[in-house]
């Protein structure tokens, strides 16, 4: 009877499980948007290191302050294979009013990852810069040329195309020439830690707890855990995808209500010829979670195809991840579970109170 009824109502049917599928449309693809955006940073900090040393107690990772110097203490201790420091900043030029800076040293994998377009990394010292390929495009810059950043001039080393995102659409300077034009003198955000073979993450975390108490050191995943602008985004990711999911609830609750007062002399009759009033309610139950189903179906394959045409865009190209996970499919289709029941709720306990002689004169 459950198919049957929604056959007989594909209009009302159809309304119900767009809702839906509009709701699990829009949150998967807000969650795959930031969360992509979120493993992108996370991947810039990766970089070939298992651990990252930054300074306790501030909110972004761009006012992190860190002695390059701690980079070569640290490179000494026999449990760490390479330290690198990193300075993150932002700097503007003509036409363009953000561009990411990445301050490295020429060591930095970075480098070696980046498929090299123009120049080399000989050239990568002194004022000189590499472009990511997509800002070398942006910014109309090819090696040998120079470029405007800021308040000074720069030699262009290269340009490399970089899976990253946002490092394809960066300037990686040398980390002297980028403490200087951002006035850090012997400073950077972070340090990332490779660790030597046969040794623990714990040593160095422990060697930075007894000897630079100012600093933090964490795994890469405990950091993505445990950063604030990572919460933040995932949080504000979710609150905007479930509000989206709110309004899709809505829908399958007018449908089923619309439903409910559309047959009730159905109801009657079906209560006449022996339904009890537990399976008046697990029908309207079930026609409300078959509708959530279809709708969260269809919502899945409308956000990954959303997202396979953003990732085709080439100025987001980088930056979205077109595959979603299995928790971020699950929590949707948890939640459409949810919305299907609370939805039916009120619907279900109507009909099943359904007086029957009462609802034959209903008119």
């Amino acid at each position: 009877m459950i198919l049957t009824n929604l056959r007989r109502h594909r209009v009302r049917t159809a309304i119900g499980a767009t809702g839906i599928a509009l709701g699990v449309a829009t949150m998967l693809s807000v969650v795959g948007l930031l969360g992509g955006a979120v493993k992108m940073f996370e991947q810039i900090l990766r970089n070939d290191s298992q651990m990252v040393v930054f300074e306790k107690n501030v909110s972004d990772l761009f006012f992190s302050n860190v002695p390059v110097t701690l980079a070569a203490e640290l490179a000494a201790q026999p449990c760490v294979k390479t330290a690198q420091p990193v300075l993150f900043a932002v700097i503007a030029s003509p036409g363009r009013s953000i561009i990411t800076c990445f301050g490295i040293q020429s060591s930095d994998g970075r480098l070696r990852r980046g498929k090299w377009l123009q120049g080399s990394v000989a050239g990568f010292k002194d004022d000189a810069v590499v472009l990511g390929e997509r800002a070398a495009g942006f910014l109309n810059a090819k090696a040998g040329g120079t470029i405007t950043l800021g308040q000074g001039s720069y030699t262009v080393a290269g340009v490399v195309r970089m899976e990253n995102g946002f490092e394809n659409g960066g300037v990686l300077m040398p980390l002297p020439t980028c403490q200087k034009a951002f006035h850090k003198d012997g400073l950077c955000s972070v340090i990332t830690v490779a660790i030597a073979d046969g040794h623990r993450l714990g040593e160095v975390r422990d060697w930075i707890a007894n000897n630079r108490e100012r600093f933090s050191a964490m795994d890469n995943d405990e950091f993505s855990r445990s950063y604030s602008q990572f919460q933040i985004i995932k949080v504000t990711a979710w609150v905007v995808g479930g509000c989206a999911f709110l309004l899709g609830g809505l829908s399958v609750t007018n449908t089923m209500i619309l439903s409910v007062f559309g047959r009730i002399k159905e109801l009657a009759i079906a209560r006449v010829c022996g339904f009890s009033r537990g399976q008046v309610a697990r029908m309207i139950f079930g026609e409300s979670l078959l509708i959530c189903a279809i709708g969260t179906v269809s919502g899945c394959m409308l956000s990954w195809l959303v997202l396979l045409g953003l990732r085709a865009i080439p100025q987001l190209q980088g930056y979205i991840e077109p595959s979603l996970g299995w928790e971020e499919v699950a929590s949707a289709t948890g939640l459409s579970a949810l919305t299907a029941l609370l939805g039916a709720m009120y619907p279900a306990w109507y009909a099943a109170r359904l007086n029957p002689a009462q609802a034959l004169r209903f008119e």
